[in-house]
């Protein structure tokens, strides 16, 4: 599985022959790729609705979308998507199989919204847990996943269900405060997650979310964890599998 962060809440994650494009913005300082430069994903992946995560998931629309059904029908209308996963989209604990992945839609806790003329729900936030196996209740060793938690504040559900249950390896936390968790809540998330490697994002975008990033590895250090934490460049490629 390989991660490659393109700059705010933007990834590219590709399992085998599948690549899947999370939250495409392309208007942050850490890329310098405009969506022109990046292949046709299979699958584009929306954690919710707000400008800064969908901004540029019309540049994709041929790609199959995974999101919450109310995003799942604006994205159709309003962004040119013909195919939705089950046609409809899916919602909070199910598992889809997205070609060589499987995703798991997980609750964020954060506020929702689309910047239109037109009157639509977005659903609710989400995050999402990628796998290269379906998650059961028998722990696999084999397995790789990969956590995406949107924005969220710090919620318990990381402690009591993903960490336990979906075990990630990896997760992707936002860490630039003010509208989401800050470095010390994104530590505490990822002791809870229990996962090998942290990844933070969501910072440095906009003047309100621009932090050090080492406090968020002095704080994941003060919890225990012995998560790595990789503070990766823009656009650069992180090999899970290896």
């Amino acid at each position: 599985m390989e991660l490659t962060w393109h700059g705010h809440s933007t990834w590219h994650v590709t399992v085998g022959d599948t690549d899947l494009l999370i939250d495409p913005f392309f208007d942050n300082p850490k890329t310098d790729l405009e969506p022109s430069d990046i292949d046709s994903p299979d699958y584009v992946l929306l954690t919710h609705g707000h400008a800064d995560h969908i901004g540029h998931a019309g540049e994709f629309s041929d790609a199959t979308l995974v999101a919450v059904p109310e995003l799942a029908t604006y994205a159709q209308e309003e962004l040119g998507f013909e195919d939705a996963v089950a046609g409809m989209g899916m919602n909070m604990g199910g598992t889809v199989e997205c070609g060589d992945a499987y995703v798991t839609m997980c609750r964020a806790d954060h506020t929702n919204g689309i910047n239109t003329d037109y009157e639509y729900s977005a659903g609710p936030p989400v995050g999402f847990v990628i796998g290269d196996t379906k998650p059961t209740q028998v722990s696999d060793e084999e397995s790789t996943s990969f956590y995406h938690a949107g924005d969220t504040g710090l919620m318990t559900e990381m402690r009591e269900i993903i960490g336990p249950y979906l075990e990630p390896d990896a997760a992707a936390l936002p860490v630039g405060d003010h509208f989401t968790m800050g470095p010390w809540q994104a530590a505490i998330a990822t002791d809870w997650l229990d996962v090998d490697y942290a990844f933070p994002m969501h910072y440095d975008t906009f003047p309100p979310i621009e932090i050090d990033t080492e406090e968020f590895e002095r704080e994941v250090n003060a919890t225990g964890s012995d998560a790595e934490v990789h503070v990766l460049d823009g656009d650069e490629t992180f090999d899970l599998s290896a």
